[in-house]
């Protein structure tokens, strides 16, 4: 057969006639000089960078690639199709939350069988009573190829709601209000805000953050009074450091509403009466290295804070010593080298404290006679977390358990009497924890570190060395990797892989140290103990050497591409999505959304060191002449975190230097944004081709 190519702007494609036989696409080189005041380096692929996500030949490029992509996977759309019909098999259509309780209203939400979205409901007075619907969301999102209602807030009188709503993916939230009682959305609207709103007690204010036109960051906080012109909008703070963001928030008495600002290393809160939420009071003045984040109850605040406890600890102090600054501060819980506290809630005589320990996420109660009670699980890896508790006069505290085999359980225990009780256990179709098996292992580091790594497969499953490996991690900004039950990976194990989580430094399942150990100067162990962990499954005769795939998204997704030029050689298959793999030049751009947020995770790469040390490991910058393994790589045009040219440039980088002929796939989701698509299957539509991919690449595509 005879390929026809059609050139545009150097971009080589191909009629549909030959997409049997389709060549990777074939990009433009244009040299770009990309300069600093540690030196300048030649960009050839800078010219895919388009703002306005106009530019004629950059679209004809992602349309190759797309088009490539679906041509090398024609053959297993039976398989991805397949895979997609196991994983909704194993989610339950019209599966609906657990009530929770607010200012005299039950609020819950349920799905409708093939809705992708939820409808979002109250109930007056009791659980049983008619339902008043909040959102129709199924109704909302129809014309919009992407929809997300984010945050939302009943006012205190219970007759309107704000809520904040994204219909491009690109998280630049519209403000938006309905009355309840007629169901009209009044004409009010406030654009290109944060995902965050919060009403004043009159019942008429709207606080809400204001976003950069250009680098969307939140940096005002302003107050919308109904009726009135958003030109007119009070502005009540703003924050005049770029390298801080900021959300609002009522305390859990309601009694306050409070400001909150937060870099990498320090936080700064002030504080309101939400009946007159004009003049702030700072609980704390920010420090560098200096952490905290206050919440009040009757007449005292309670505090979580690093101050003299690296693995953070709680005070207390009253309201009339407030004003008296840290020095008024005491002690509720004492600092720990071992117990890294996470988060509270405090409620009527007791804290309920969201904690970490041995790598696992657990709940303890703290009453105010200074009793400690830990809630206790019997899994070797685990999850709990505070759940939705919205009343604080009440014993029971709610909170949530699972692991790689237990679906998501939701529990109430009781602070004073201890019982505990199941609300509700999430439906897994088809799906028997009987028959998988989980387990917890270290895994040592190069460095002597010992690594967590949570695991999960099916009883049955060959532990001689032979089996394949799905090995994730993320490991950055401190975010944990918690176990979880997930539809659509059960068909995974049940053809017989192994699925592991690192739980990597860079993370803080180990506490703040492991967090201090995986980012700035010492990032790369991030990707030595991804590496590491991989070598000692392999040895423990957990999975095959050569059977081996990786996957992380968007700082994962840099982790990714880290290992890729580490240590091609030990992964089969790497799967990147929206990976953050241009490190260097982006963090040289503090136009581009989240750059001056970051400074303190990366490093700021007009620092010398920082120059140097983030260019030795920036994927794009060390992608060299030389076999890598076969690659997945995704991104959304309209990405706002990891803009899509980054990804974009990786693979055409890697197009034009890998010496081997594995295959490198790019698929560029055209209307989504970091997410990608939106909708409860949509996702694991999408998942299901990287998912094929896999098992093709494992010797599993059947």
């Amino acid at each position: 057969m005879t390929i026809r190519y059609v050139m545009l702007a150097g971009v080589a494609l191909v009629s549909t006639a030959a997409v049997a036989q389709v060549q990777p696409p074939r990009v433009a080189k244009k040299p770009f000089q990309v300069t600093s005041p540690n030196g300048a380096r030649e960009d050839d692929y800078y010219w895919l960078r388009d703002d306005t996500r106009k530019n004629p030949a950059m679209l004809a490029y992602l349309a190759a690639e797309n088009a490539y992509a679906d041509a090398q996977l024609a053959s297993l759309k039976p398989l991805q199709a397949k895979l997609y019909e196991e994983t909704v098999a194993h989610i339950k259509q019209d599966d609906s939350s657990v009530p929770y309780a607010k200012n005299g209203y039950y609020y819950g939400s349920r799905f409708q069988t093939g809705a992708d979205y939820p409808i979002l409901e109250r109930r007056k007075g009791s659980r049983t009573a008619p339902a008043e619907t909040l959102f129709d969301e199924p109704a909302m999102a129809k014309g919009h190829s992407f929809f997300a209602l984010s945050d939302w807030a009943v006012s205190p009188d219970n007759a309107r709601v704000a809520w904040a709503e994204d219909t491009v993916g690109r998280r630049q939230y519209v403000l938006k209000v309905k009355d309840l009682a007629t169901g009209a959305t009044i004409a009010d609207t406030v654009s290109n805000i944060e995902p965050n709103v919060v009403w004043a007690d009159d019942n008429k204010t709207i606080l809400y953050v204001e976003k950069d036109p250009v680098t969307l960051r939140g940096y005002r906080v302003k107050a919308h009074v109904l009726g009135t012109p958003v030109a007119s909008d009070r502005l009540l703070y703003e924050e005049k450091d770029d390298t801080y963001s900021m959300g609002v928030s009522r305390t859990a008495d309601d009694k306050f509403v409070c400001i909150g600002v937060s870099s990498t290393v320090s936080d700064e809160q002030r504080c309101a009466p939400a009946a007159a939420p004009t003049s702030f009071t700072i609980v704390a003045l920010r420090a560098r290295e200096f952490r905290y984040s206050a919440d009040h109850i009757g007449n005292r605040w309670i505090i979580r804070t690093n101050k003299a406890a690296k693995n953070y600890k709680l005070v207390t102090v009253a309201d009339a010593d407030l004003a008296k600054g840290t020095a008024a501060w005491r002690d509720l819980t004492p600092a720990s080298d071992t117990v890294f506290i996470e988060g509270f809630k405090p409620f009527d005589g007791f804290v309920a404290i969201d904690q970490r320990e041995g790598g696992n996420r657990m709940i303890r109660v703290l009453n105010d006679a200074g009793k400690s009670t830990p809630v206790t699980a019997d899994e070797p890896a685990y999850r709990m977390s505070l759940d939705v508790n919205e009343e604080t006069a009440t014993p029971w505290v709610r909170y949530t358990y699972g692991s790689l085999v237990t679906p998501t359980t939701t529990y109430e225990v009781n602070a004073k009497t201890g019982e505990r009780r199941i609300l509700k256990v999430a439906p897994v179709p088809g799906y028997d924890p009987a028959k998988y098996v989980t387990e917890r292992v270290w895994a040592p580091a190069r460095d002597g570190t010992r690594i967590p790594v949570s695991l999960v497969y099916a009883k049955g499953t060959k532990r001689d060395g032979t089996a394949p490996l799905f090995q994730y991690a993320y490991g950055s900004y401190g975010i944990s990797s918690d176990p979880a039950v997930d539809p659509g990976r059960i068909g995974l194990l049940d053809r017989g892989v192994i699925y592991a989580i690192a739980h990597i430094r860079g993370g803080q399942e180990m506490g703040r140290g492991w967090y201090d150990d995986g980012h700035l100067l010492n990032k790369k162990n991030s990707f030595t103990d991804f590496i590491d962990v991989s070598r000692y499954l392999v040895a423990q005769k957990y999975a095959a050497k050569d059977r081996v795939a990786a996957m992380g998204g968007s700082a994962g997704g840099l982790l990714m591409g880290g290992v890729a030029n580490m240590a091609p050689a030990d992964y089969k298959l790497i799967i990147a999505q929206v990976p953050f793999v241009d490190v260097v030049t982006t963090m040289l751009d503090a136009s581009i959304p989240l750059t001056t947020f970051e400074y303190d995770e990366w490093g700021n790469p007009a620092q010398k060191a920082s120059y140097d040390y983030m260019l030795s490991y920036s994927p794009y910058d060390n992608v060299k002449a030389k076999a890598y393994p076969a690659l997945y790589v995704g991104t959304g045009l309209w990405d706002s975190q990891v803009q899509y040219y980054e990804p974009t440039k990786w693979v055409a980088k890697l197009r034009e230097l890998k010496t081997d002929k594995n295959p490198l796939l790019f698929r560029v989701n055209m209307e989504a944004g970091h997410g990608g698509k939106s909708g409860r299957f949509e996702r694991y539509r999408q998942n299901s081709e990287w998912q094929a991919f896999m098992l093709q690449q494992l010797g599993l595509a059947k």
